[in-house]
């Protein structure tokens, strides 16, 4: 399927945010367990899954399991989600890596993979989310990607590459010869973006920072719902954070669905979602190019 999609500006009142699911809600919220709250969720009810779940590096809002006993418990989440989303949706999985007792870094998109693959689910794309700031490593290089695991359902999935479409890169290019000779190569509305997607990640001087270490830009959350849902669609993250998910959910008039076991968060998720559902959130524009330093910048120089 292939469809055109816009922001929604949302200008009336705000709808009541709920904890308890229903069909009928808009914005259901829950401090919960993630297992206890996808299994209140209706088989094939949403349509898009997108989280991204504590990487178990021993960060303050996550208890750090052994590798198998992380497994073992994805593979339980896995198995909600699968269940929840419908036979044409999608579940996209935003990983990074973890790091064993002895130092040692695993890729959680490869352990993880194993466990989509023994549901029966298709890896459309592994996406490479690149950003350019982060931490500065001494002994390897810095990390600056992470990937985003894209898998569907069955061979007939929603996709709506042109609400994501980017510009040309020579929009002015035309075919040299064959029966469209003179005329132009590309498509009109952009091309396609490619899977290694240039964003900035949510550091400290970024408009969109909350009191969350890790989460991830309102931006990239849009671009997977507007390519992979359509309007009205319910989009699940039982991984909720700070409502990144939420936000971007609402501002493309989508229902929306999800957990967090930190009170704190769900209170922060609360306020963005309010201020996001008036038009008053701040956000970095899901189409703006990553910064360039002008060439008489001092950045560029030392003394």
């Amino acid at each position: 399927m292939h469809k055109q999609c816009e922001l929604i500006m949302v200008k009336r009142k705000a709808p009541v945010v709920r904890a308890k699911f229903s069909r009928r809600n808009r914005v259901t919220i829950a401090t919960s367990d993630c297992l206890r709250f996808l299994r209140t969720i209706p088989d094939g009810e949403a349509a898009l899954v997108v989280t991204s779940p504590p990487y178990n590096v021993g960060k303050k809002y996550e208890t750090q399991l052994s590798l198998d006993e992380y497994i073992a418990f994805h593979t339980k989440v896995i198995a909600e989600c699968v269940r929840a989303v419908r036979k044409t949706g999608s579940i996209c999985y935003v990983v990074g890596h973890t790091r064993l007792a002895d130092k040692r870094l695993v890729p959680l998109d490869i352990i993880l993979h194993d466990v989509f693959d023994r549901f029966g689910l298709k890896l459309r794309n592994r996406i490479i989310w690149h950003f350019e700031h982060g931490l500065n490593s001494k002994n390897r290089f810095s990390g600056r990607h992470e990937s985003i695991l894209w898998y569907t359902r069955s061979d007939d999935f929603t996709f709506n590459l042109d609400a994501v479409r980017v510009p040309q890169k020579y929009p002015g290019k035309r075919h040299y010869k064959g029966p469209h000779k003179g005329l132009y190569s590309g498509n009109p509305s952009g091309k396609n973006p490619g899977d290694v997607w240039k964003i900035p990640n949510v550091k400290a001087n970024h408009v969109e920072k909350t009191t969350h270490p890790c989460q991830f830009p309102i931006g990239l959350a849009e671009t997977l719902i507007l390519s992979f849902s359509n309007r009205n669609d319910l989009i699940l993250d039982p991984f909720f954070g700070v409502g990144s998910t939420a936000v971007a959910a609402l501002r493309t008039g989508r229902r929306v669905a999800g957990c967090d076991l930190d009170r704190g968060y769900i209170e922060v998720a609360r306020q963005r979602i309010r201020l996001a559902l008036v038009g008053r959130l701040k956000t970095r524009p899901r189409d703006r190019q990553v910064y360039q330093p002008s060439s008489d910048s001092k950045l560029l120089t030392r003394d």
